[in-house]
């Protein structure tokens, strides 16, 4: 099969200028320096650059058919290759060779005109797309019933809110019918149900053979989408392949195999009157562990101090996966505490979780109010060496990220 989208050593550079910081001017020395400027021969002076390689030598391809998720951190170059790939700007070096129509959506409002109406720039949209009249009506209705501005159609897109831009925006770009469609982090303006629904037509428009390339944070959202994967980091390509080995790369690259864990100290710590400091997993039997089979008991453990009298004192520990979706949160009993240092341990007893990696979440109250409240204060590992990680019906993480056993019961009628 020959790839839809070639790309071979590519690189883009930007050339950085590095001015010597100005000194404090008040308004009679702006005056001053412009009327010294006429008499003053042109100022030549060198100012330091440095040569920023915002990608650096990427090569894949991209077969017709498939939906590509790009991650990596910021400043990776994730949007900097779907601009080059969209033509909006030209690379340093390499090649780029595309066979198909491209529709892209980069940001908020991309190839709308602000004066125009709605009704207005869905025809331009179409018609920059290489679209005739007659393809644009025949898709319209459905365009705008799926953004949602019917009422707002022949309002001047400069009026709409975000939402209202980007609902539009996606609605062209997805149904004018492109054989590559270029999504960069755009659908995060959307609310939660926008996004579900974009995602849905994302993997509808793949079912009928067109390609995607994906850029977003949303992890959950890029595994449920993509089929495979770049990862990007500080220009460079660090793997690409099935999407869930990349995303697997992606955890490995920002992941830690510690069993003990330094909790950052919260910036108000004068104000409050107790914080916690340090977290330590530890298996059943209170032995430090930096990951535990999947199936067996494991602990947390929080040291705290309290620097003052508290009353109705409340600890609690949350878990979530790797992509900050909540899974679980439990708290200690309100309890009165005096100063002193203390320790808590939560025992999971109860749930099983599935292989892979989740974060901890630490959070410590006084009568209902906050004191301190750190996401990604520690992490668990879950090890799929265990005779529960054998059973045969757990296949994957499709099974689910929970995999208790309900009581089942089946009788005859």
């Amino acid at each position: 099969m020959e790839p839809l989208i070639k790309v071979e050593n590519l690189g883009k550079k930007y050339v950085l200028s590095h001015k010597r910081p100005e000194r404090y001017v008040a308004l009679r020395d702006v005056l001053s320096n412009k009327v010294k400027s006429i008499f003053r021969p042109k100022d030549n002076t060198f100012h330091p650059t440095e040569e920023f390689w915002a990608l650096n030598d990427i090569s894949f391809d991209v077969n017709p058919g498939d939906r590509v998720g790009i991650i990596g951190r910021n400043g990776a170059g994730k949007s900097t290759l779907l601009k080059i790939l969209s033509r909006i700007t030209e690379p340093t070096k390499g090649r780029v060779t595309i066979d198909g129509r491209v529709s892209s959506l980069l940001e908020v409002g991309t190839g709308f005109h602000p004066e125009l109406t709605g009704r207005e720039n869905i025809f331009l949209n179409g018609s920059i797309l290489g679209m005739g009249r007659k393809e644009i009506e025949a898709k319209f209705d459905e365009i705008v019933a799926f953004a949602e501005v019917e009422k707002f159609l022949d309002t001047p897109v400069k009026r709409y809110s975000s939402g209202m831009y980007v609902r539009l925006a996606f609605a062209v770009a997805a149904h004018l019918e492109p054989e590559i469609l270029i999504v960069d982090e755009v659908l995060a303006v959307g609310d939660s149900a926008f996004q579900k629904k974009c995602l849905g037509k994302m993997e509808e428009v793949s079912g009928q053979g067109r390609t995607i390339l994906f850029v977003s944070h949303n992890m959950q959202a890029v595994q449920t989408l993509c089929n495979k994967g770049i990862l990007l980091h500080k220009g460079n390509l660090i793997h690409s392949g099935p999407m869930h080995s990349v995303l697997e790369k992606y955890l490995e690259a920002h992941a830690s195999a510690d069993s003990s864990y330094e909790i950052p100290l919260p910036k108000n710590i004068a104000d409050i009157s107790g914080y916690a400091y340090k977290l330590q997993i530890e298996d059943i039997n209170s032995n430090s562990v930096s990951e535990v089979p999947m199936g067996e008991h494991w602990q947390v453990r929080i040291f705290f101090n309290i620097t003052k009298a508290t009353p109705h004192f409340v600890i609690a520990l949350g878990v979530s996966t790797m992509f900050d979706m909540p899974l679980q949160t439990t708290w200690s009993a309100p309890k009165d505490l005096e100063t002193g240092e203390y320790e808590v341990v939560f025992k999971n007893s109860d749930i099983i979780y599935t292989e892979g990696q989740y974060k901890l979440v630490v959070g410590l109250s006084s009568e209902k109010r906050v004191m301190q409240y750190t996401e990604g204060a520690g992490l668990i590992t879950i090890s799929d060496v265990s005779a529960v990680a054998n059973d045969e019906r757990i296949i994957n993480t499709k099974s689910g990220l929970l995999i208790n056993q309900m009581e089942t019961i089946i009788t005859k009628k």
